[in-house]
């Protein structure tokens, strides 16, 4: 299974370290971002590969945001303390795949993390995972719960495999096999569908939704249900995500000093408090309080891009 194209590029790099090894003493703070291959790409964000030792005990929030979430790890296993669905327990995930989802995973960090994550657009997730994005909506499973044995052999791969670049071209590879076998199946999603999809993060979130409706030519109701059973967000409520998606990027690029009140009013929030209580809303926090909790990895790089 490797690539058909060229690899991955790596576009972001930060390492700190207070030690050669891995030792558990160590300070070890890893995170690196790569391009997936271009047949990938539209289907594929990017990969986000990252390693921490040392780092204080904590809990990391898995927001809300436009893409799904698939994540193999390497040294241990991912540790979710609650899921987007509150009736669904916690454990711990070797592999794990999320779809789209309104309310933050809470993930413990006890002290170490690692592994590659690539965010998946709800477009392709027919083609790469053999499943409409709809039925993950709100969940984490086990990556091999619906991807089948195939996720074990490429996460043993990583976990022998010695550095990023060739890390990134496993899941690269193994992504590209996927596409491979799904490539003479007709598009199983609406055409308009994927147009509403697309005007959604062009415009930020901000169009009104009787209007994409109007200009896909469907009924509100019709766009509602059929886009909710594709993407797994009714249109109103992806156009939050995408919204809230921006706002927290932006945010993050300006930790120091954001200015909220001016962000407010580039991404079409009525004021500042409106930016406050759906930021709430969807991180379960004020973006003062996550800046505070996320200052450190934001500051080493491990906000992917978007």
């Amino acid at each position: 299974m490797a690539p058909e194209t060229a690899p991955p590029t790596a576009d972001v790099v930060d390492h700190a370290f207070a030690g050669d090894a891995l030792a558990d003493d160590a300070l070890v703070d890893e995170a690196l971002h790569a391009t997936p291959a271009p047949a990938l790409r539209g289907l594929v964000g990017w990969y986000s590969g990252y390693r921490q030792r040392g780092v204080p005990h904590g809990r990391h929030l898995g927001l809300p945001s436009p893409w799904l979430t698939l994540i193999l790890t390497l040294d241990e296993p991912l540790s979710i303390a609650a899921h987007p669905d509150p009736a669904a327990a916690g454990g711990d995930y070797a592999t794990l795949l999320g779809g789209l989802h309104l309310t933050p995973a809470h993930i413990e960090v006890p002290g170490r993390q690692s592994g590659i994550q690539a965010a998946l657009s709800p477009l392709g997730a027919r083609l790469l995972l053999g499943l409409p994005a709809g039925e993950l909506a709100g969940t984490d499973v086990h990556a091999d719960d619906v991807l089948g044995a195939e996720v074990a052999e490429v996460h043993e791969r990583l976990r022998t495999t010695a550095d990023w670049p060739a890390r990134f071209g496993v899941v690269d590879g193994w992504l590209l096999h996927r596409l491979a076998r799904h490539a003479d199946r007709p598009p199983a999603l609406a055409p308009e569908v994927v147009r509403a999809w697309r005007r959604l993060l062009a415009a930020g979130g901000t169009v009104r939704i009787d209007a994409l409706a109007a200009e896909i030519g469907w009924s509100d109701r019709h766009l509602r249900n059929r886009f909710r059973e594709e993407i797994g967000l009714t249109p109103k409520a992806a156009a939050r995500v995408v919204r809230f998606d921006r706002a927290r990027r932006r945010i993050a690029a300006r930790p120091h000093r954001p200015d909220l009140a001016g962000l407010a009013a580039d991404l079409g929030y009525a004021d500042q408090s409106h930016l406050d209580r759906e930021f709430t809303a969807l991180a379960s926090c004020a973006p003062s309080a996550w800046l505070a909790r996320e200052f450190r990895n934001i500051q080493a790089g491990h906000l992917p891009p978007g």
